[in-house]
């Protein structure tokens, strides 16, 4: 079943778009902050490039999906963002866990799919300190880059739970339907 034109902009847009150019600008500015009175950013040490990466890496999946799961429950339940059909949902159960425990399966993917094979990266190749303005870009763009490949995932599996429980919701009560 294909999706509807309402959530392909839904994933597309609002869960793509906004969310990369959010996080273009926030983890930049973040970077910037953390790292404006340095000399340099070197790939190791307490403020590092190493260290910034890889609890980004884990922080940005985990709390966009705590915050957009939120987000989306209440979208659903107002009716600005319509459920999706019943045939939509997946199947397995596992797909039914808490915004949490999803948002530790996130961070841990992203940690080991956006966060170590950069660092790795960086590291084979010997990288020297960055200034502080190439990191602020290089975090930014990176950053940028991991919320589009996760925001949507994060977001379509916000809709099917949202959905999930309003379908639930009206088949339990009468007043509903």
């Amino acid at each position: 079943m294909e999706l509807s034109d309402r959530h392909r902009r839904f994933l597309m847009v609002e869960q793509g778009a906004i969310p990369t150019l959010f996080n273009l600008v926030l983890n930049g500015l973040i970077a910037w902050l953390l790292f404006r009175t340095a000399a340099a950013v070197p790939l190791w040490g307490e403020s590092s490039i190493g260290v910034d990466l890889l609890a980004t890496a884990f922080l940005l999946p985990f709390i966009t999906c705590v915050i957009v799961s939120s987000l989306v429950g209440r979208h659903v339940r107002s009716g600005k963002v319509p459920p999706l059909p019943s045939a939509q949902f997946p199947h397995s159960r596992w797909f039914q866990r808490s915004a949490s425990k999803r948002g530790l399966l996130l961070g841990a993917v992203g940690v080991f799919l956006g966060g170590v094979p950069i660092v790795w990266a960086l590291s084979l190749g010997q990288s020297q300190p960055f200034s502080v303005p190439s990191f602020v870009l290089f975090k930014a763009v990176w950053a940028a880059m991991l919320a589009l490949v996760f925001t949507p995932v994060i977001g379509w599996w916000a809709l099917a739970n949202a959905s999930r429980a309003q379908f639930s919701a009206s088949k339990s009560d009468p007043q509903v339907r």
